[in-house]
């Protein structure tokens, strides 16, 4: 079976490629291993000027696998808090990586794959993309520090509607609103972030470190901020009703019914 990461050495930049077609690229603890991996090869080697993340088959990343998210609800709350965790790490990780990470969005990202995208230091999308943080649908909560993300990049009403109602917004919305560096005819995403990279590789390695280390400590507050308010609020809500009844109803292919367990909590009885 093929890898489902591979990290391309270009000399000047390193190409984390998820190739998890057969699940739109959805998480796996092998990209996720890859991706930790390049991004400690290029703090040691001052060579690489940038590191590229792309998703193979026309899409970035769909997010976390619903499958195994259910498989995690019959743990307890504690051993869901590691699957959490891992995600917080990768995402300190790309915002600590010494040298820029250019995300490299066709198709679209979603759930945590937004969430990656938006810790990226830039990002260059296809036109036709879409970003969707659908965690509200399967009666779950945003992680990967994606509410700190969103709250920075979008005014306060969009960051809202987007995590309360998990609708999709474009890539192209997200460029007018700055929150997206460069658009790119579709299925040219990774050739418009090589050449976002050659401009970084042209550029001088210690003063662009300098330059993401500041905007990072910018960040890195409200990021830790969130990162560590969500893994309580994620943890619980895997293992809850609403997550029981969305993640069954997405893979089921039918629409979650939330309203009947309001009803059914209403009848019980008190005490």
């Amino acid at each position: 079976m093929a890898a489902e990461c591979e990290i391309i050495d270009k000399g000047d930049r390193l190409v984390v490629v998820n190739r998890n077609v057969a699940r739109r690229n959805a998480m796996s603890a092998e990209w996720t291993a890859g991706m930790r991996k390049a991004f400690a090869q290029a703090a040691a080697e001052p060579r690489i000027a940038a590191v590229i993340l792309v998703g193979e088959g026309g899409f970035f990343c769909a997010g976390g696998d619903l499958n195994m998210l259910m498989k995690a609800a019959s743990v307890g709350e504690e051993q869901r808090h590691e699957g959490i965790a891992n995600l917080a790490n990768l995402i300190r990780d790309i915002m600590r990586c010494p040298r820029p990470v250019i995300a490299a969005v066709d198709g679209g990202a979603a759930g945590a794959g937004f969430s990656i995208a938006f810790a990226c230091d830039l990002i260059v999308a296809a036109r036709d993309a879409r970003f969707t943080a659908a965690y509200v649908n399967a009666g779950l909560v945003p992680d990967g520090g994606l509410s700190a993300s969103v709250a920075a990049a979008l005014p306060p009403a969009l960051a809202a509607e987007l995590l309360l109602t998990g609708q999709p917004i474009g890539a192209e919305r997200l460029h007018q609103l700055g929150a997206i560096n460069a658009l790119a005819e579709p299925g040219q995403a990774l050739d418009a972030a090589h050449a976002l990279a050659d401009r970084l590789a042209a550029g001088p390695a210690e003063g662009q470190a300098a330059i993401k280390s500041l905007l990072t400590s910018a960040r890195e507050q409200l990021m830790e901020r969130q990162l560590a308010a969500e893994t309580p609020l994620m943890a619980r809500a895997i293992g809850s009703p609403e997550a029981y009844e969305g993640m069954a109803a997405f893979l089921g292919k039918r629409a979650p019914d939330y309203p009947a367990l309001r009803r059914a909590a209403g009848d019980a009885p008190a005490g």
